[in-house]
């Protein structure tokens, strides 16, 4: 009699491993999400955001006493890094260049220094920088600037194919007075009879449509795993079977392929329900047998 041992140890360390991924995974695939979206925020906005408040500090410190006291060198300094630059070829000696160089050296070396704080002032500058942008831009004033900031953009070549659709994007996800609003969720029949897809409702349809089928809605049919991207179907009232979920959940079981499914519509598995096989290999569907063509049947009704 072979030894199970082997095969049972293959089938226990494969539930085990799937079991701790499907515990550990969201949380590892979460925390590299929040890493990766804070690393790109600080390399594409704070760090700029940073470097100008330094620059600004350099050029400024003569202006403020506290300031200058702490990061503009004295003329010792000055002249001993003159005397130190004298004997290299091609820098400049200039007092006032010199002077301006220690100056921002200073300020990088504190700012250094303090860096787990400092490095959150450029994130800080630019979350009140937006807000206050909109702040501005929800006035009269704001707004016509805005829209003559718009005309400027789409009347350059390549800015003018692209920022149109950017802005719908960023208006459907952002804006107060949204342009679609989804109100609920339906299940339809498409793309056939007996296929059924999740859709959300966008309002009413056209007239023209609505004289030749009465009335009827426009859905949304999102894609998986992309619900930005979908199908637009219109479809008669009737036809339409509102389910009792919220956006939310729909867009889950869409992103998910179906998998996060609510829980007060999920349905037990069967399978699981059943059981495992003793044997845990692969399942084969078997064709049902049908019974041998009796020829001289077929043939006798064809005489």
């Amino acid at each position: 009699m072979p030894d199970a041992s082997p095969k049972t140890f293959r089938a226990d360390f494969k539930r085990f491993f799937g079991r701790g991924l499907a515990v550990l995974l969201p949380s590892v695939l979460t925390l590299w999400i929040l890493v990766k979206a804070y690393q790109f925020v600080d390399s594409a906005i704070a760090q700029p955001i940073n470097s100008g408040i330094r620059a600004g500090i350099a050029e400024t410190a003569d202006r403020w006493p506290a300031v200058g006291e702490r990061f503009v060198p004295d003329e010792a300094e000055i002249a001993g890094e003159i005397e130190a630059r004298a004997n290299e070829k091609g820098v400049d000696t200039d007092p006032a260049t010199v002077r301006r160089e220690l100056t921002r050296r200073e300020v990088r070396a504190w700012w250094n220094e303090h860096a787990l704080a400092l490095d959150w002032i450029g994130i800080l500058v630019a979350v009140l920088s937006v807000y206050f942008a909109g702040r501005l831009l929800g006035g009269f004033l704001g707004r016509r600037v805005q829209r003559r900031l718009e005309r400027i953009i789409t009347s350059v070549p390549i800015f003018k194919q692209v920022y149109p659709y950017v802005k719908q994007v960023v208006d459907f996800l952002f804006s107060d007075d949204k342009p679609i609003k989804f109100n609920r969720v339906v299940a339809v029949e498409y793309p056939r009879r007996g296929i059924w897809a999740v859709g959300l409702v966008t309002g009413s349809s056209m007239r023209s449509i609505e004289e030749e089928s009465g009335e009827s809605l426009t859905i949304f049919i999102p894609s998986s795993p992309t619900p930005f991207t979908g199908y637009t179907i219109t479809v008669p009232h009737d036809e339409v079977h509102e389910l009792p979920i919220s956006i939310d959940e729909a867009l889950r079981f869409t992103i998910s392929g179906g998998v996060l499914v609510p829980p007060r519509e999920s349905i037990p598995d069967r399978d699981a329900a059943e059981g495992p096989p003793d044997d845990p290999g692969p399942r084969i569907l078997q064709q049902p047998r049908t019974p041998p063509r009796d020829s001289t049947r077929d043939d006798s009704k064809e005489s």
